[in-house]
């Protein structure tokens, strides 16, 4: 799905929802659901969702809305997705460890 959203640091909920093309109803019903959705408030109550929060909600909007999950299976999917990410870095980390390991052992060959 494609955003028709300029790059911003904040955007309020409005913004949100017609990009999404949802209510702004639903909007708050996910961030209650969703722990991924986090926009500030300001004093009066106002939202302001930031570029990762866009980021989530696509990500849960794919979920529920194209791929037709529940919000249970959704929320199991992001956990899959986050732990898949982790496990990357740890992988990443360990293989240039075992670089430097072979570089060392070469130069001292």
């Amino acid at each position: 799905m494609h955003l028709d959203l300029p790059e911003k640091r904040y955007y309020s909920i409005g913004e949100i929802a017609k990009a999404f093309n949802v209510n702004t109803s639903l909007l708050r019903f996910w961030e209650k659901e969703f722990t991924e959705i986090k926009p500030k408030k300001k004093q009066g109550g106002a939202r302001k969702y930031t570029p990762e929060d866009v980021t989530n909600i696509q990500k849960i909007y794919h979920l529920l809305k194209e791929k037709g999950l529940t919000i249970e299976g959704a929320k199991k999917q992001l956990k899959l997705k986050n732990l898949s990410e982790e496990g990357h870095m740890e992988v990443i980390l360990k293989l240039e460890q075992l670089k430097l390991d072979l570089e060392r052992l070469r130069e001292n060959l």
